[in-house]
């Protein structure tokens, strides 16, 4: 069995996970995950009680029950590189003995839920609607550092070949949904491929001050769909976490309220009630 070091591992004093602040004994099977640390009491005034609340810098977490089953909401904070750290920490406390840094012999899967917000980057996805990301395609630079692989990966060679589509110059990574958890999820209207950038501003299309050396992106990426898939809306985290899912072994979904539609300039006028739907609906159902 794999032994983990002090510096690989970091456990805090009471032994909780470095950055989460989180104890194995604490962790449940099914957890939401969102981005802003503000919408997780937005999510869990919604679970029957709520036992648990911890707060660490970006990270806060709710533990609780719901419909008669444990249930918890933590925050990652923006973009990718929180991702990393939310995945290996919550991996770890369910398949590492805390105690003696050993690796189980036998793995927990969890089942996790993103609720985020999103733009979609096609005419016909509408504003104030919810999509499904029944695949994601990274362009942040974790796929420098990780060998992902794992039933849902994409194939990096038909990954390469879309890149010189799109005239990108930097090799990509992808993942696929949980199929168990997207037909539980059946009754969203639209699902689609995801793109997740490594930024919000110029990486998403948007110039304020500083010109983007890639101007045409979006219209490339909306224009290009991936072996038949249409690249449908673009966020922030989700390619990084079916990527981790699916070499870790956990079950993940990415629900999406489309609060823009890039192409047709168009935004929410009620963005905050667009997601407190889609908190609704995913809660109902999985309860």
């Amino acid at each position: 069995m794999t032994y983990f070091s002090p510096t690989d591992l970091i456990i805090n004093p009471d032994g909780s996970s470095y950055h989460l602040a989180i104890r194995p004994d604490q962790v449940p099977a099914q957890i939401i995950l969102v981005g802003d640390p503000e919408r997780v009491p937005k999510v869990s005034q919604y679970f029957d009680r709520v036992d648990t609340k911890i707060h660490k810098r970006e990270f806060v977490s709710h533990f609780g029950e719901l419909g008669g089953k444990r249930i918890g909401v933590i925050s990652s904070g923006i973009g990718a590189d929180n991702v990393e750290i939310v995945l290996n920490e919550l991996d770890a406390l369910v398949n590492i003995d805390f105690e003696t840094r050993l690796e189980k012999s036998n793995k927990t899967s969890l089942e996790l839920i993103r609720l985020g917000t999103s733009g979609s980057i096609q005419k016909d996805v509408p504003v104030d609607t919810f999509l499904i990301s029944e695949a994601a395609i990274g362009f942040d630079n974790l796929g420098q550092f990780y060998g992902f692989e794992g039933p849902n990966m994409l194939h990096q060679s038909a990954l390469n070949d879309w890149c010189q589509k799109i005239h990108y110059p930097i090799p990509v990574y992808g993942a696929k949904a949980s199929p168990s958890l997207t037909k539980t999820f059946d009754s969203i209207p639209y699902k689609g491929y995801t793109l997740t950038a490594p930024g919000f501003y110029a990486p998403q299309g948007r110039t304020v001050r500083m010109p983007s050396l890639l101007p045409a992106f979006l219209q490339d990426v909306s224009a290009n769909p991936f072996e038949g898939n249409a690249i449908t809306n673009i966020e922030m985290e989700t390619a990084a976490y079916y990527a981790f899912a699916s070499t870790l072994g956990h079950e993940m979904i990415s629900l999406n309220a489309i609060l823009a539609n890039r192409m047709t300039h168009e935004f929410s006028k009620d963005p905050e009630g667009q997601m407190r739907k889609l908190i609704e609906l995913a809660l109902d159902s999985i309860a």
